[in-house]
């Protein structure tokens, strides 16, 4: 916790795997045991709240936001003073007693509200770059990383990549995060007697986003929200801070190329409604500069206005685009 207020904005580490097709099979890297999962999030400084998994992989809502494992990959994404980075030693230690060896790193996160609040390694970016350099296998031999800006100094995306081969992947990943929430709809996030997760999922009109998402909610006390949604293969995720004065909201997904254009419109017309937010930024990263050009043409009807636009490429996962937007009340 942070003496002015709580961090919202995560930190998002994505860790992809090989292995021989015998132990993917029979699991790959969901054969970790719950002690070693409980290990590795000690070391980041943070627990298992919730958990759902179906054929695909296993979803754990964390006191700070959400883990996602897979038989080849692990999303783990935290906010608060998480030492998010201090997973990777332990993460390869596991891994690697599976048969695993690690083929790519992806970090990504937004801009600290309270930064003097994070300890090392997450001091400043070149502190983390540092740490991450350091941690990772020597044969992640394409590293890169870059701050993309924006026109407002509270939202610019800060991104390090590593890998020993160019990409070939059809997903695409979107993560949202919203500042100056709507007050009216944020107060929606504090908790009310003996209100149950599932109440504040459907009030908030969380469960509309995805209506086929199977979801793992959880409600803080006395405000605050987590929830992860299956859908098949794909995954989401909702964290939200609501407090005046550093209210935050994130919303991430994954899809496919070749999914209907409609499908991200439509979802992201549905978040920005939950929060009306006054300022957002959405990071978009695919093998395919498609997806990104979709984004305007989903918010700007309902208010808001794109302020600036970034791309760079990565050498692990194609072209980042970072957008950013203001309501057009403010």
């Amino acid at each position: 916790m942070a003496v002015s207020g709580f961090e919202g904005f995560e930190k998002r580490l994505e860790l992809h795997f090989s292995g021989d097709d015998p132990i993917i099979r029979m699991g790959g890297l969901r054969q970790l045991d719950f002690e070693s999962i409980e290990e590795i999030l000690n070391a980041v400084q943070c627990t298992v709240v919730s958990a759902v998994g179906n054929q695909y992989f296993d979803s754990y809502v964390l006191s700070e936001s959400s883990l996602f494992v897979y038989s080849t990959k692990i999303i783990i994404k935290t906010c608060g003073t998480t030492q998010l980075l201090k997973s990777i030693l332990p993460l390869i230690q596991f891994t690697s007693e599976l048969g695993f060896i690690m083929s790519e790193c992806r970090y990504t996160r937004g801009n600290f509200i309270f930064p003097k609040a994070q300890p090392y390694p997450h001091t400043n970016f070149n502190d983390e770059i540092f740490y991450l350099q350091e941690q990772l296998p020597i044969h992640l031999c394409y590293r890169k990383a870059s701050v993309m800006p924006s026109k407002f100094i509270s939202h610019s995306w800060h991104v390090f990549t590593a890998c020993n081969e160019e990409p070939n992947n059809d997903l695409f990943t979107i993560e949202v995060c919203m500042t100056e929430l709507d007050r009216v709809l944020a107060r929606k996030f504090f908790k009310h007697p003996n209100m149950a997760s599932n109440e504040m999922t459907e009030v908030t009109g969380i469960s509309e986003i995805n209506p086929n998402a199977l979801i793992c909610d959880f409600v803080f006390d006395p405000c605050g929200y987590s929830m992860n949604g299956i859908d098949g293969d794909r995954y989401s995720t909702i964290h939200v801070t609501p407090e005046d004065g550093f209210s935050y909201a994130s919303y991430e997904c994954v899809g496919s190329i070749y999914d209907d254009p409609n499908d991200i419109i439509n979802i992201l017309k549905k978040v920005v409604q939950v929060f009306r937010p006054g300022t957002m930024s959405i990071s978009t990263t695919s093998t395919s500069n498609e997806v990104w050009t979709r984004i305007a043409k989903a918010v700007e009807p309902l208010g808001m206005k794109c302020r600036s636009c970034t791309m760079d490429d990565f050498p692990s996962t194609g072209s980042v685009v970072f957008q950013t937007f203001t309501s057009c009340r403010k």
